[in-house]
């Protein structure tokens, strides 16, 4: 049996038990006690909420994906690279990001209730369980990526050759982003549509509380955190997974061949390192999950953070062993030039993780600026969470320019791809912290609407208050690990027009930054995520005030809900943000395909690439500011909530300043929850769909 066989092997068995360990967990979390009658009733629209969004979502994605596909087949007539196995890639891609999304959603749903019902023991088994089931979404996207890629790899070398699937992974990685973008897109105007919908009409002007059930927007909310958190987020992280290792498969297939990195030595082991990596972290990973524990309320972001830690030691443990033994006289470098390559993808992780809690934990002195800030009005705490966003961009960003500069120090470009892996081999618990924040926040509303006892209640707004950090803090490791995705595909575009098409019989084609083209397409490419940015934030604003009519004519025309005699119409408001999200992502999700394309076709390969990097550089730092800022702004809209002491007066629910908060966090919710996570694959799609075409291009541009 071959090494390229071997390790094929290994992935699916990795893969597998990834996938085994999921559905384990899910079987014994089913078991678990679901509490009232009323509990199940809230919990069980908000399951059909969820599932019959995503159902519609993706029938709209598959039309679009089915276009693509039979474009990329039928292309297989004139650019070797296309055709029937690159056309598979995408639709495994496709299928495989969608089923992450689905089966996040999915678990999410069912974890709520399950979580309420246990608060009633305490915070610590709440605090396990809620855990567990965000698990079961991080261990199965990381085992579908490892399991995807593997297969398709393995089937593809047999039917195909070498040669003929590694030029067909970018399919693969294609298939991913795109449903990303979608699930991104869809999910997280939908879930911020309601959001502010439903705090706009009920906080604001009917003075009632978050999660009140008089509020006919609140399943709406509810629904829209599984759907944009859970469902987007695993879609995101997915692709982001892949991506990355199948750009570093990419990036070693054409250094090592090429003898950039010290002769053809070493190919194979080049290419199979980075998938090897995930395949491994799958074991570290769950290790990890079993560390997690908190005593106490004041303990629960301590816990979560110490199963992080050991996932990120048992790992760099794994990997010294690992590299060790597989990496030696591979290419010019040594065997622990790789490793301290994977080890600077960990301890990036920490850092941006370490940074993000601090501009947007309410321990920290950022989110109390906002909280000081809303003490003077609503325009000063707009004033102060842009400001502090715009402060976020710049601790993660030196973070990755070192993290950049120290693994090409000691592997050259393929040192920083084998950073990006290791930071992605992290995504198993990541995901599992971000999926906690979601199943606790509807734990809570859960709680709210059914009027369980206070103490429960309390147990779950304790939980609720840390899943928002945390998801915050897993929105910065998406786009830090994102960035770094994004650079290898540069790379790899940059090897592909400098070293000439080949089989096209394309020569070689001159990119540096001096030449006026490349300047061009720089600009460009930093206008493209203000533009993506721009129509998700239009989107939100424009489903949100369906939202906002709609709430209002109940609250009008059906008498006694205020009150409590009168029952709301929930499937109203979920059947209006439902049509409203999936009609209002369309636009922007092709905005990544569109840029590529017009300015490829009428401009060429140059400007192509300084697209790239353009696009890269400023949606960084879009992506950055909008999502800390926005988590910065919602966490010191809690943090009054709960009782803040300024200037010798206590700030709480009710108070101007609570008003000026809910102002703020109405602005930060598209921020952080649409518009800026929906920049990470939208970096990537560009990067990748200019990879797909660029034979096309160049066959274009050599005439």
């Amino acid at each position: 049996m071959s090494l390229f066989d071997k390790a094929m092997i290994f992935g699916i068995i990795a893969g597998l038990i990834a996938v085994i360990y999921s559905i384990a967990v899910t079987i014994w979390a089913m078991k678990q006690d679901e509490g009232s009658d009323r509990m199940k009733h809230i919990a069980r629209a908000i399951q059909e909420g969820a599932t019959a969004f995503l159902n519609r979502q993706y029938r709209t994605v598959a039309i679009v994906g089915i276009i693509i596909f039979t474009l990329i087949l039928i292309g297989g007539i004139w650019v070797p690279q296309f055709g029937l196995l690159t056309a598979c890639g995408f639709a495994l891609g496709a299928f495989l990001s969608a089923l992450a999304g689905y089966l996040g959603m999915f678990n999410a749903v069912r974890a709520n209730i399950r979580t309420a019902q246990i608060a009633h023991k305490g915070v610590k088994p709440a605090l396990k369980f809620a855990f567990k089931g965000g698990s079961v979404t991080g261990l199965m996207v990381l085992g579908l990526g490892v399991l995807g890629i593997s297969v398709f790899m393995l089937i593809g070398k047999y039917t195909s050759g070498l040669d003929g699937v590694i030029n067909s992974l970018i399919g693969f990685a294609f298939g991913c982003s795109l449903i990303s973008v979608f699930a991104r897109l869809g999910g997280g105007i939908y879930t911020k549509a309601a959001d502010v919908g439903a705090d706009l009409v009920g906080k604001v002007e009917a003075g009632i509380p978050e999660d009140d059930p008089r509020n006919p927007a609140v399943i709406a909310d509810q629904v829209g955190d599984n759907v944009g958190d859970c469902a987007g987020m695993a879609a995101d992280v997915f692709e982001t997974f892949a991506v990355t290792i199948i750009a570093s498969i990419l990036l070693a297939y054409s250094t090592f061949k090429a003898g950039l990195n010290g002769g053809g030595n070493g190919l194979m082991h080049g290419i199979l390192y980075p998938l090897l990596l995930g395949g491994i972290a799958v074991f570290t990973s769950i290790i990890g999950v079993f560390f997690v524990s908190a005593p106490t309320k004041e303990k629960i972001m301590q816990g979560l953070y110490k199963g992080l830690f050991v996932t990120g030691i048992v790992s760099a443990v794994a990997y010294y062993f690992f590299t060790e033994a597989f990496m030696q006289h591979v290419g010019k470098y040594s065997a622990m030039d790789y490793y301290y390559s994977a080890l600077v993808g960990l301890v990036l992780t920490g850092l941006i993780i370490v940074i993000t809690d601090y501009f947007t934990s309410t321990e920290f002195s950022p989110v109390k600026s906002i909280a000081e800030a809303s003490t003077t009005g609503h325009g000063t705490n707009i004033i102060a969470g842009l400001a502090v966003g715009q402060m976020a961009t710049a601790l993660p960003v030196i973070a990755i320019v070192f993290g950049i500069l120290i693994s090409y120090h000691f592997a050259g470009f393929y040192g920083v791809a084998v950073a990006a892996s290791s930071m992605l081999s992290m995504a198993g618990m990541v995901i599992a912290v971000d999926s906690f924040g979601p199943i606790t926040d509807n734990a809570g509303g859960i709680a709210e609407m059914s009027e369980l006892p206070e103490d429960v209640r309390e147990t779950t707004d304790a939980l609720d208050a840390v899943g928002n950090t945390t998801k915050a803090v897993t929105k910065g490791y998406a786009i830090g690990s994102a960035a770094l995705a994004a650079i290898v595909l540069f790379g790899e575009y940059s090897n592909l027009i400098q070293n000439g098409y080949v089989k096209a019989g394309i020569a070689k084609i001159s990119f540096s930054i001096h030449q006026p083209m490349v300047l061009i397409g720089l600009f460009l490419g930093a206008m493209l995520p203000y533009i993506f940015a721009s129509l998700a934030m239009k989107s939100v604003g424009k489903a949100a005030g369906d939202i906002v009519v709609e709430v209002r004519r109940q609250f009008k025309e059906i008498p006694g809900i205020m009150e409590g005699t009168g029952k709301p119409e929930y499937g109203k408001c979920v059947d209006i943000v439902t049509k409203s999200s999936l009609r209002e992502m369309i636009l922007p999700a092709f905005i990544p395909i569109a840029g590529p394309i017009v300015f490829g076709l009428t401009m060429g390969p140059q400007v192509l690439g300084g697209i790239l990097l353009g696009t890269i550089i400023s949606g960084l730092f879009v992506a950055i500011s909008m999502t800390s800022g926005g988590a910065a702004w919602d966490n010191a809209k809690k943090l009054i909530e709960k009782g803040f002491e300024y200037n010798g007066q206590t700030y709480r629910k009710g108070s101007e300043a609570h008003k000026a908060a809910v102002t703020g966090d109405t602005v930060g919710d598209p921020y952080k929850d649409t518009a800026g996570p929906a920049i990470n694959p939208m970096i990537k799609v560009v990067n990748i769909f200019t990879i797909l075409i660029i034979p096309i291009i160049l066959l274009l541009w050599a005439h």
